[in-house]
């Protein structure tokens, strides 16, 4: 709640809204609103609130969520590094039941693929979790670096444990080579499909 005051004042602005006009349909003083967005007032009640989203004309979340903490999907690019690597990606939450199965600890990230873009197993609109990793886990879909490109493959070991790495709709399975690594495995997924 401590960001809530320039969160008012920026959606009030947004909204063409003088103070006065504000406090108006909100139903307070215009005093109060100052209060309200210099922070001097840091609980608000919960009608107040609602009546404060309804006059700017946004969602409740507009003013409780800080959106900047807020994840996002990433975009996956074939020409691009993994997109965790920036500095303003966000890792998510999965709780274990979403990812039945599955070996991973510690960041996990959703992507998408960028708009024109596509790769195997992962559909325009698809999200995927990815958690990133240069470590084989367990047999699974992984993006992985081939020839300084990103792909995702379905990886898996031989019977001498090398790695093996499988395009989608192909049954060929190719060998590791060195031009090709590890990034990050797939823990769960997400079609996309027209509701």
């Amino acid at each position: 709640m401590d960001t809530l005051g320039p969160r008012i004042k920026h959606l009030r602005l947004e909204a063409k809204l003088n103070k006065a006009a504000l406090a108006r349909r909100v139903g307070v003083s215009d005093v109060t609103i100052s209060y309200w967005e210099s922070g001097a007032i840091k609980q608000i009640g919960h009608e107040r609130l609602v009546a404060l989203a309804a006059a700017l004309n946004c969602p409740l979340s507009a003013l409780l969520d800080d959106e900047g903490t807020r994840p996002s999907p990433l975009f996956l690019r074939a020409d691009a590094s993994p997109p965790w690597t920036t500095p303003d990606a966000k890792g998510i939450e999965l709780p274990i039941e979403l990812t039945p199965g599955q070996r991973w600890d510690g960041d996990c990230h959703l992507v998408t693929p960028a708009p024109g873009e596509s790769f195997d197993y992962l559909g325009a609109g698809d999200l995927a979790a990815i958690a990133p990793t240069e470590i084989f886990r367990q047999p699974g879909l992984y993006l992985i670096e081939e020839a300084g490109r990103l792909a995702l493959r379905r990886v898996q070991q031989d019977a001498k444990g090398a790695l093996t790495f499988q395009r989608q709709d192909d049954d060929a399975l190719v060998p590791y080579t060195p031009d090709c690594r590890l990034l990050g495995k797939i823990v769960s997924l997400w079609r996309h499909e027209v509701l």
